[in-house]
Formats: C-alpha cells, structure tokens, sequence
C-alpha cells in the first residue's frame, strides 16, 4: 500500500544523445597476456591483430574504447579485465560466441552506471579516459561511487577544505595554487599531506591521483590543542565549509563544544576521526574528541575490497586461516570457528577502530593509496593498517562536494543526507557485535552528492529507502518529491522533513518512534531554490 501526500510528473534525468547511442561492457579474458592491437581511424578502434576469429567479430561494430582495467574485476582476474564502449548491445553475446577462445565472460553496464566522470589521473581502474596520473589502484573510490558525484560536480575553488592536520607542501602540483596556509604545522612527516590528497588533491591534472574533491581550495591549519580549538574557528570565520580533524584527545570541554556550535551556525561543519583504540581495549565505552562532540562528524573504519570471504582467505605460517578486507566487515582481519574457514566467521576485535555510540559513519582505511610515502620512497605505496586517519578526509571530501553542488545547502542537514545515503551493514553477521557502535553505514559519496541534486534540481524524486534508524535527529528540506520505501524510524529517532512537490510514503516503511522521538511531514508549496546548483556537462561523458 501507497499513501501519497502529493503526487507531481517525474522526471527523467536527460543523459545525452549520444552516450544513449553506445554500449559498455566489463570483459573477461582468458589469458592475462593478451593484449589487443588497435589503431584509430575517424575517431573509432580499428582491430589489427591476427586473430583472425577476433577480428572478424570486431569488424562488424564502432568500437571507441577497448582497454583494460581493474574496475569490477576480482581477484583473479585483475590483469583480464578489459571495459569496452561498442555501438550496438549484441556486441558482448557477439563476441562470446564468436571469439570464446579469447573472451571466457562478460556483462553490459547499465545506462544508470554511465552517469560518471573519470579524470584523466584516475588510476588502474580508469575506464572512459587514459590515466595519465600514478598507476596506483583506486578501487576504494570505485566503491565509493566517487566517480558518480564527479558526474554532478568535481569541487570547486570557492568551496574550501579546512585540513588541520599538518604540514601541506604548497609547492607540489597537487596543492599549488589552491592552498592557503593559515597556520605552519611542526608536523612535517607526511599526515598533512596525505590527508589533504585523499580529501582535495588536485584532479584531472596528468599527475598523482585525484582527492575526493579534487577542485576545492584547501586552508591548511596546525592540528588542535584539545583544550583550544581557535585554530579551527579561524578556518572557519575565513569561510571554510568543512574542516578535516584527523587527530584526537580524551579532553572534554563545555566551552570547545561551544565554539563547536558557532562554528556551525557560521555555515562550518568538522568532520573528525573517531580513534584507533581496539575493541578489546575500550568495548566501545571510551569517548574522543572533537569526533564525540555534537555537530561533529564522527568517522571510523570499514573494508572494501573483497565481495567474499573465500576472495581473500589465506594460511599463515602457523597453520591459522584468516581473511582481510572483506567487503562491509568492520574489522581488518576475519577469522573462523574452529580454525576451519567453511565454519562461522569472526572478527578479531583487535582489529577494530574506535567504534562507539558517536560515531556516525564508516569509511575505507586500509588499502587506500598513500600518495606521501608514494612521494618519499618514489615507489607506490598504500595504506596496510586499519585507522581512522585516512577515513575522516574521504568523508570531508564527499562534504566540499556536497556544498560545491549547492552552496545554500543547510549546514544542518548535511549528516542526515550522509547517514540516509549509506550503505547499511547490519545483516552481516560478523558486525552483529558491534551493533549500535559504527554509526548509520558506510559513507556513499556517489549517492550523497546525487541526492544533493535531486533535492534541489526539481527533475527526480530525492529517495529515502533501505535504513532502520532508531536513533539520531533527521532534518531534510528539499524542492522535489520525497519518497520512502522500505525504510524505518523508530524508537528515539526524529525526522523533520519538509518538501515542496509531495511525499510518498510507500511500501514496508515504518514511521514509529517512541515518546522520545518525532516525525513531522510538512508541504510547504512556497519553497524556493537559493543558490544555483553547478551540474557538469554530460556530454563531457563522450569526449
């Protein structure tokens, strides 16, 4: 059952003629040697192999992108994998059939995963584009669905990064011209930098990797005392949107809380890392700050990498079988039952980060790129521990992208877009311990940004769905129609939602708090759009 409150035409998202006209695909090949020999002609990909099977299959389609990458490709197949852009749809069946002795799999991409934007500097798992950046893999990004939000905007200059963190090396090609230094940082040892590349390093530029919003200006700032956050405040009186904290303390204070709450109603929102103490330490019991003040952000780690457990299982030298990085585990190293891996499987608590009723959000840590160290040992080097460091800046960047899409964007609503966009993780099983410690989910830039747009843009409805929340205060404000499925509020959560064109509250959705929670629906046809939303030009998709 349906209850509309108003209904209005939907509408759908326009992608451009001409990428309607072309077909993607994800390819498997047997061989990880093989390597396809192509010249261009006209602006198509001209096999000139010898295959003679291949090239009899290939001759009969416009092929405009033949390439590999590590782009939804497993484990074993991350040297076989190849995307493709053909202009006809039996182009994959065609080529299994046909040239089966090449290509053993393969699956069409569907029209909604085009709306995406690689920069030239995007690493191994870049599709549309060359990469003309480090060959590092960001697949991290890929499941964060980054390249989903870069559709609709890649950042701004006008939108600032606070980062205050350290050192930030304003000669480098990645942060010049872009950065102001406020404060010098006595921390020189590569945190700042690191910190500043994931949330804002400079995109689409042929060099290094791109940070999450890669055309934002950065102010850079020395990390907090603890007991004094003036460092910060200056940030954000210069009009700093977000400020990155990835450091902490154990002091709590009534009047840093205040300063906390100004710098929220001067349109500022902190974003901070939730701590590396393990599980068998604090049980979820401990605070840390700024991440546990209210209006903070709290951030703290998930996996990413692996779909399956038996993806990544592997014997140590003492007999012991483990798994790590294992898609939506919240810790880093699995283990199981018996020491036997088709028996239940656990997480080692020692391999968990903070988690604890303040944290809001998950995101990856382990496994990111380390574009510092890259820089100091002149090699690629990613990030092999689990910590909240790395985690907090991806966060921060999703939130420059969100206020570069839409600068009137109420500072207030920010969390709730973030947590109403996440990926939820409670079936699994191995997180059930955990349960009410990390936060709604885990981060999905692509959707937060997205729902961004579709509230303030007035062509698609802004869709709740697929959470149970039963805690925290939701306050949404948005100029399209707003529909609900399969999503729940209950026991002390608030939902403060107001549209302009309708809300649909449609099947398995439970609004039902207890006495300590609300929900209050509100039409308000008088509405109106403050700032100009800075959508990029889809047809920048085809170049």
């Amino acid at each position: 059952m349906t209850l509309r409150i108003f209904i209005f035409a939907l509408f759908l998202f326009a992608m451009g003629a001409q990428a309607q006209n072309k077909s993607w695909f994800y390819m498997v090949a047997k061989d990880s040697i093989f390597e396809p020999v192509f010249k261009t002609e006209n602006g198509r990909m001209v096999y000139v192999g010898r295959d003679s099977k291949l090239k009899s299959v290939l001759s009969k389609y416009n092929i405009y992108r033949f390439k590999k990458t590590q782009k939804k490709a497993k484990k074993e197949n991350l040297n076989k994998t190849f995307f493709v852009i053909a202009d006809k749809e039996g182009f994959l069946q065609d080529v299994l059939k046909n040239a089966g002795h090449i290509f053993t799999a393969g699956e069409k991409i569907s029209n909604v995963s085009k709306k995406i934007f690689e920069p030239n500097d995007y690493g191994l798992t870049s599709t549309i584009g060359t990469n003309k950046g480090i060959q590092a893999n960001l697949d991290y990004l890929d499941f964060l669905e980054v390249p989903r939000a870069w559709y609709f905007t890649t950042g701004d200059r006008n939108t600032s990064i606070g980062i205050s963190d350290g050192y930030v090396d304003t000669t480098n090609v990645e942060f010049k011209g872009k950065t102001t230094v406020f404060r010098k940082s006595p921390l020189s040892s590569g945190h700042g930098i690191s910190i500043a590349s994931i949330s804002a390093g400079q995109g689409d530029n042929a060099y290094g990797v791109p940070g999450v919003c890669y055309d934002c200006s950065i102010y850079a700032t020395t990390y907090g005392s603890f007991k004094n956050i003036e460092m910060l405040d200056e940030l954000s009186k210069a009009g700093a949107r977000v400020i990155n904290c990835s450091w902490l303390g154990s002091y709590h204070s009534e009047e840093v809380q205040g300063q906390v709450n100004q710098m929220l109603k001067q349109g500022t929102l902190i974003v901070a890392a939730a701590g590396n103490g393990d599980w068998t330490k604090n049980k979820g019991e401990v605070s840390y700050y700024p991440a546990s003040y209210d209006h903070v952000i709290s951030v703290s780690t998930v996996m990413y990498k692996y779909d399956k457990i038996e993806d990544n299982t592997t014997q140590s030298k003492t007999g012991n079988y483990f798994a790590e990085n294992i898609k939506g585990y919240l810790g880093r190293t699995v283990g199981f039952k018996d020491n036997n891996p088709s028996k239940p499987n656990h997480i080692y608590p020692v391999s968990v980060t903070t988690l604890n009723k303040d944290v809001d959000i998950l995101a990856p840590s382990a496994g990111l790129f380390s574009f510092s160290n890259s820089l100091k040992d002149e090699e690629i080097r990613y990030i092999t521990i689990e910590a909240t460091s790395p985690s907090t800046p991806l966060v921060t960047g999703t939130v420059g992208l969100m206020f570069s899409l839409y600068p009137c964007l109420p500072v207030d609503e920010v969390e709730s877009i973030l947590k109403m966009t996440s990926t939820n993780i409670d079936d699994i099983e191995a997180n059930k311990p955990y349960a009410g410690k990390y936060g709604a989910g885990i981060l999905n830039t692509g959707k937060a940004v997205e729902m961004v747009f579709d509230m303030f843009s007035e062509k698609n409805p802004v869709k709740i769905e697929n959470q149970k929340f039963t805690r925290w205060d939701f306050k949404l404000t948005s100029l399209s129609e707003v529909i609900m499925r399969n999503q729940k509020f209950s026991e002390n959560s608030t939902l403060e939602l107001t549209s302009k064109k309708g809300i649909v509250i449609s099947g398995k959705t439970v609004l039902k708090p207890n006495r300590t929670g609300k929900i209050h629906l509100k039409i308000n046809p008088n509405l109106k759009k403050e700032c100009e939303l800075q959508l990029r030009d889809p047809s920048i998709l085809n170049d």
